[in-house]
Parts: C-alpha cells; sequence; structure tokens
C-alpha cells in the first residue's frame, strides 16, 4: 500500500514581492516535490500594511483551524524572522501545534541572536511548540538546541533556481533594501574611490529605506528602486559581479542568486556568508571597511580571469549545496517527518538493539 502523501502549508507570504522568506516560499511552491503537496497559507500584506497584516493573521488561523478539523496529513511550516513575524507568525505556529499539527519553525532574518537575548521566552514558547526546526547559520542552530536539542534543529541552505546563461556586462550589481545594516554608505564610498572606468558601472537594485545616505549623483551608478524578483535576476544574468557589504545577515539569498548565475560576488564576513563564500567561491571583506571593499572592488574589475574564476568556484558550490535538486529532498524529509513528533534527547544516548 503507497504512503500517504504529505499536504505541506507554508504560512507566510507568496508572490512577486521583494524579501528572501518570500522567495523560499514562491520556490517550494513551483517546485515538483515526489512525496508531498504544497501549499500556502497567506498571513500578512505588503510591508507596512498593518490592517492587511491583521486581515492576514486571522484568516490563517481559520484556515489552520479547518486542516486541523480534516483530519488529513498535513504539516505546518511556519516562516520566521524577528521582531513582529516571529510575534505573528509564532502565534500561528504555537496555535497550530496546540491543535495537534505537526510544526516546522522555518528560521530567517539577521537579528535572530539579539532577538532571542531580549525575549528568551517568546522564542522558547514558538520553538517548543514546533517538531523541527530549520535554520540558515551555525549562530542561530546553536541558540535553536538550547531551547529544543540539537537534534531537533537542522542548519540546511535556501536552495536557489539555476540561472539563465547570457553574455555577461561591465555590471556591478547590489540587490536588498538600500539601507545602512546593508552598508550602503561603504559601497558608495569605496565606489567612489575606486573611480572605475567606462563601461563598467554600478547598479543598486532595492527599496531606499534610509534615504539620507543615497548619493544620486554618485559617478557610474544608478539607483532603480524595488525590482520584481524576475527583473532582479535578469540584472545578475548579465552582472560580472555582485557586491552586498552588509553589517549583518544571516544567509541572503541575494548571494546565493548571484553565485547561480555566475557572478563574482563581494560580501562581507558575517553570519553564514563566509560558510558560502569561502575557499575562493567569492571575496569576502570585512563588515564597515571602505578600505577593504575598495580592494575588493578594484581586483574584481581589473582581473578578468580571476573575476570568471572566482565566479566558477562559486557556480560549482552552488550547484552542489545550494542547487534546488540539492537543497530539496532534505527540506522534504524534514516536512515528512515532522509527523513524528519532537526527538527526546534521550534518544541520542538510547543503547543500540542487537
Amino acid at each position: 500500500m503507497a504512503e500517504q502523501r504529505t499536504h505541506v502549508y507554508h504560512v507566510g507570504r507568496s508572490g512577486d514581492i521583494p524579501g528572501g522568506m518570500t522567495q523560499v516560499i514562491n520556490a517550494y511552491l513551483a517546485w515538483p516535490f515526489p512525496r508531498v503537496d504544497v501549499d500556502v497559507i497567506e498571513s500578512r500584506g505588503d510591508p507596512g500594511d498593518h490592517v492587511a497584516a491583521a486581515r492576514g493573521f486571522l484568516r490563517a488561523l481559520r484556515r489552520i483551524r479547518v486542516i486541523a478539523r480534516s483530519g488529513e496529513r498535513a504539516t505546518i511550516v511556519v516562516h520566521l524572522s524577528e521582531r513582529g513575524s516571529f510575534l505573528r507568525e509564532g502565534w500561528i505556529a504555537r496555535y497550530a501545534a496546540r491543535l495537534g499539527l505537526p510544526v516546522v519553525a522555518h528560521l530567517h532574518g539577521s537579528e535572530f541572536a539579539a532577538f532571542e537575548r531580549q525575549n528568551p521566552d517568546i522564542v522558547r514558547k514558538v520553538l517548543t511548540a514546533s517538531s523541527r526546526v530549520i535554520s540558515l547559520s551555525d549562530e542561530t542552530s546553536a541558540i535553536c538546541a538550547r531551547h529544543v536539542g540539537e537534534q531537533n534543529v537542522e542548519l540546511v541552505p535556501n536552495a536557489i533556481p539555476s540561472g539563465r546563461p547570457r553574455e555577461k556586462e561591465k555590471l556591478v550589481v547590489f540587490g536588498g533594501v538600500v539601507s545602512y545594516r546593508k552598508g550602503i554608505d561603504v559601497l558608495q564610498e569605496a565606489w567612489r574611490e575606486a573611480e572605475p572606468a567606462e563601461p563598467w558601472r554600478l547598479v543598486v537594485a532595492g527599496p531606499i529605506r534610509d534615504r539620507h545616505l543615497v548619493d544620486d549623483g554618485l559617478p557610474g551608478a544608478e539607483f532603480v528602486g524595488s525590482l520584481d524578483h524576475s527583473a532582479l535576476m535578469e540584472l545578475l544574468d548579465k552582472a560580472e559581479v555582485a557586491v552586498l557589504p552588509s553589517r549583518d545577515e544571516a544567509m541572503p539569498m541575494f548571494i546565493l542568486e548571484a553565485m547561480a548565475r555566475r557572478a563574482c560576488v563581494i560580501s562581507t564576513a558575517v553570519g553564514g556568508i563566509p560558510a558560502v563564500l569561502s575557499d575562493g567561491c567569492g571575496i569576502l571583506v570585512a563588515p564597515a571597511s571602505v578600505d577593504d571593499l575598495l580592494v575588493a572592488l578594484k581586483r574584481a574589475m581589473s582581473a578578468e580571469d580571476e573575476r570568471r574564476r572566482i565566479a566558477d568556484a562559486g557556480f560549482a558550490r552552488f550547484a552542489s549545496r545550494f542547487s534546488a535538486t540539492a537543497v530539496y529532498p532534505r527540506v522534504e524529509s524534514i516536512w515528512i517527518d515532522a509527523q513524528r513528533g519532537p526527538i527526546p534527547s534521550a534518544a541520542l544516548h538510547a543503547s543500540p538493539v542487537s
């Protein structure tokens, strides 16, 4: 008799909306998983739309209740970032667990350590309601292990679709929220000092949060604002270099998307980035260091052979660790395994049966 398929519901947001969590859910919805059916429970609206967020929260609770009453084999995967997201989606996770549904907490965001220090009880209540926890960095995994045991925490990178091969242009692309946290001030100063010759140009794509930091007259640079995801991927398809000089990150999707498109990636040694760009798969610089970023930009733009070698190494790492075919079997197994409930710590020390 064939095993009953599991219906996996992702709590968050889908559609052509900027944001790493949204793109993760979009990719899950599009992938033909062999053992599970995937759906989304929309729990929020556009960023800043508090009315839509409240309505989405209530709709999500009602949907969870219907699923619990249906008796179907279902797993609820709740996508969580810090602050409001952890409170809103975290409440949904706890509600689903109280109704007897297995929950997987999928953690995103760059400031989880600080959030947990300030809100340990909230974090504990959400994580202990979950059968499994998926994290994006060693630091987050260690924090979660203190609450639920390391046997219930899985470090799994976000998977990225492959790019479409295109002829590369002398283009450096920044993708993300244009803000102090993402290092836009450092990037502008390094770019100005680099004085890149034509045809090199810098394209900054993303919503502007810290307007006072933006120099609209930066030579050779263009601020294009928010782009839909497909337009940003088209930029990366033709970019020689991708840059993200963040002061704080977990594991940004932008870096993995750039690697998938054979761009030479420059980023900072924060969060999970060093593990991804190590061994010549990218160029790592110190956060907030204009001098480091200046050297990296000059190196990437002036040495074509080295730039291509780094881009090829990054693509090879993407294919082996971060492609959908490498990652999705792992997350599918976690979603199904969540049906068994949390693994007791004692299970790790149980004597083997001969």
